[in-house]
């Protein structure tokens, strides 16, 4: 997709081993008019990810799994993570699709409807990823336990967490990943909606 506003002088592969990394010389138009200077930017072309926060509505649960991340060691206390369940998508895949493959994979669960939240950039700055987030409609009875593929590395705890719980989590600034952050303010919004479409829930 081009657009008329950026001129692309060069692009170049910085780098391509587990990720991608791209480098472009270009400008683009500025908002007093005329092109800006030359710019050369890099940027991660790691692909699009989906993540599904699993909802009980009946129980007014949702389900967090908690893992390490290398990209928060030394950055925060703690570096094992509360997340939503996610994927990268790959070729041919649709979004759906990764999002129930996601949610076997990762916490053993069934997803009985899927609802879309949002699509955001991870770092639009320096990474051409997006994600989209869903909340999945499950039942959170027999959830928990370790999941996880081990040829990957994955190394996944799975917690069921009142809403109320998690939420305070959000406030209390113990939510780290920004898709956790986004799909709960999400459900703090649509709460209500979700209760009538799925049946009864403590909403609010």
């Amino acid at each position: 997709m081009t657009d008329p506003r950026v001129v692309v002088l060069e692009q170049a592969i910085a780098f391509d081993g587990f990720f991608k990394i791209l480098r472009y010389r270009l400008r683009h138009e500025q908002f007093a008019g005329g092109m800006g200077p030359e710019l050369v930017r890099e940027v991660l072309e790691r692909g699009h990810a989906v993540a599904v926060l699993p909802f009980d509505p009946v129980r007014d649960q949702v389900v967090l799994i908690e893992q390490f991340r290398t990209g928060a060691l030394g950055v925060v206390p703690d570096p094992w993570l509360l997340e939503p369940v996610a994927g990268i998508i790959e070729p041919g895949e649709r979004a759906l699709e990764v999002a129930r493959r996601e949610a076997r994979e990762e916490a053993g669960l069934e997803l009985l409807d899927l609802v879309p939240a949002c699509t955001y950039f991870a770092s639009p700055g320096g990474s051409t990823e997006t994600c989209q987030v869903f909340v999945g409609r499950v039942d959170a009875r027999s959830a928990g336990g370790i999941f996880g593929l081990p040829d990957e590395g994955e190394d996944i705890k799975v917690h069921v967490v009142a809403v109320e719980q998690a939420l305070a989590f959000l406030c209390e600034g113990r939510i780290h990943a920004v898709s956790t952050i986004v799909a709960l303010q999400w459900l703090a919004l649509h709460r209500g909606e979700l209760a009538a479409r799925w049946g009864p829930a403590a909403a609010t």
